[in-house]
């Protein structure tokens, strides 16, 4: 992932509240996403409301975040996403929201059935039910969090997707 292909996180891109924290397109690891045949990434270095990252097209999708979690709270993670209206490529597509806690943690993921039919305006998924994180004991060494949205496995081509942001949610 050291290539200039790969769009590295911009850890000024993270907005930090009492809620948690919402993760701007620039926030993201994202693989193939400094090369513009396949991603056009947002290039003010100031977070805006409407900005998105926007796939073109590629056979391997990972869209990665990282921060480093309070202990004793749970979080939910969700991504705001939307298609362009000449999206293709989802249909039946294994898109996964996966993340864990701690470089050797275990991943909990979820597959993000929505992108089969994700309408064009910007919707919060997952849709159905939360996808949340249990909290973290207070002697646990990693407490960082690293979470995703991914599809390397079919090898189809696929695009049109516009990841606006991510939120990384307190529930107490």
């Amino acid at each position: 992932m050291a290539s200039k292909s790969h769009q590295v996180a911009d850890p000024n891109a993270i907005i930090e509240n009492e809620g948690g924290f919402i993760f701007k397109p620039k926030a993201f690891n994202i693989v193939w996403g400094s090369d513009g045949r396949y991603w056009h990434s947002p290039r003010s270095p100031i977070p805006d409301e409407q900005e998105a990252a926007e796939l073109i097209q590629v056979s391997w999708l990972e869209v990665t975040g990282s921060v480093k979690l309070e202990p004793l709270t749970r979080y939910e993670i969700s991504f705001k996403l939307s298609f362009k209206r000449d999206s293709f490529g989802w249909s039946g597509a294994p898109v996964f929201l996966m993340a864990k806690v701690g470089k050797k943690g275990k991943y909990k993921w979820k597959r993000l059935k929505e992108l089969d039919n994700l309408p064009k305006d910007p919707t919060m998924v997952p849709t159905d039910d939360s996808f949340t994180i249990e909290p973290i004991p207070s002697d646990q060494p990693d407490k960082r969090l690293y979470f995703g949205l991914y599809e390397v496995w079919s090898g189809k081509w696929k695009g049109g997707l516009r990841v606006h942001e991510a939120i990384v949610k307190k529930l107490g």
